[in-house]
């Protein structure tokens, strides 16, 4: 009698020391995660202060590049000013050369005494004072102008000088400014993805927490009916919540990414014979040859969550059986070229993943 009440207790043991090392696995889990979420959440408040910093920099160098653009429209209209002014007195000039060549030519027909004997032409000496003064104003004439002319030429080629020199600076400082403008757009644009990035990570982490605090409910649930001496279901843990806390399948060397329609996997290098083990709990969907895999085991995680052990040289699960992390799926083999080596691969949502996202780092 008591014999068989042992038997009879020992499934039951066992089955709660499964739950609840499923149990730990999920909290242990859940710590990590939110481990992540606070770490999450204090990076995006730096972020945030960052950003913000950006901001009032971006506008500091908006109103700087406002300020310039404005200087350097100002002093594109006095250099259009100035230029018009010159053009101006170049028609003046123009309108004027025949005069002034006139003149000169007189001045030099008539030599350096030119005004003397126009005074010396005089027969009324009455006239002569008036004469004098009427040959000085002349001179007077003749120099105000012709200094006059170049005068202002040599001004007005000064200050367009001047100008093209402060246009030509204020458009390099701009060009200066609106890098500068850029790269702070740059920079914020950079920090508000990053901000996108990790709500998005924040929202996909409170998802799989919620996921694993339903399956821990459900675990604790088993714990209590099985202390009841009840039986209970077999509790499934979801995999997606355990993205980068997979054990790796065997410890190796990662000798080749396998890419290619319909493929993502990863080949590792290890010892003929070692054991495989399974990466998360699930049930054995396929364990046979496989062309190109040689012995191969899939094992069906739900929700469409497959992983895939090719290369082994011997099987230890048959298909319809329940694995856990701890349970060995096979032994290496070889590939087909003839190296000791395992074939691994993930399929999420029945599409193949890059496995090194998913195993522990």
């Amino acid at each position: 009698m008591t014999v068989t009440v042992l038997m009879a207790q020992a499934p039951a043991q066992a089955d709660r020391a499964q739950t609840e090392a499923q149990s730990k696995r999920v909290a242990d889990r859940l710590a990590a995660l939110q481990r992540e979420a606070e770490s999450l959440a204090h990076q995006e408040r730096t972020l945030l202060v960052e950003l913000r910093k950006l901001e009032l920099d971006r506008q500091i160098k908006a109103q700087k590049l406002a300020q310039i653009e404005a200087d350097a429209a100002t002093v594109q209209r006095q250099l259009q000013a100035t230029t018009t002014r010159a053009h101006a007195l170049e028609r003046d000039a123009e309108r004027q050369r025949p005069d002034v060549e006139a003149r000169l030519v007189q001045l030099y027909k008539m030599g350096r005494a030119g005004y003397w004997r126009l005074l010396l032409a005089v027969d009324d000496l009455r006239e002569l004072g008036r004469a004098y003064r009427t040959a000085a104003a002349l001179g007077r004439i003749d120099r105000d102008r012709i200094e006059e002319h170049r005068r202002t030429v040599a001004d007005l080629q000064r200050e367009r000088r001047a100008l093209e020199a402060r246009a030509a600076e204020l458009r390099t400082v701009q060009a200066r400014a609106r890098e500068a403008r850029l790269a702070v757009d740059r920079a914020v644009a950079a920090r508000t993805a990053l901000v996108s990035s990790i709500d998005a990570r924040r929202d996909l982490n409170a998802q799989l927490a919620g996921e694993l605090q339903v399956a821990q409910q459900k675990l604790q649930s088993s714990i209590a009916q099985i202390a009841a001496g009840r039986a209970t279901p077999a509790v499934g843990l979801p995999l997606r919540p355990f993205q980068g806390a997979l054990p790796w399948p065997a410890d190796g060397v990662v000798t080749k990414r396998v890419g290619g329609k319909g493929r993502t996997g990863i080949e590792l290098s290890l010892p003929e014979g070692e054991a495989i083990h399974a990466v998360h709990e699930g049930t054995v969907a396929y364990a046979d040859q496989f062309t190109g895999y040689g012995n191969l085991v899939i094992i069906d995680h739900g929700d469409r969550s497959y992983s895939l052990y090719g290369h082994l040289d011997s099987l230890s699960v048959k298909r319809g059986e329940h694995v856990d992390p701890t349970s060995t799926v096979g032994l290496a083999g070889r590939n087909p070229a003839g190296n000791p080596a395992l074939y691994f691969e993930l399929r999420i949502d029945g599409k193949p993943v890059d496995p090194l996202q998913w195993l522990k780092r």
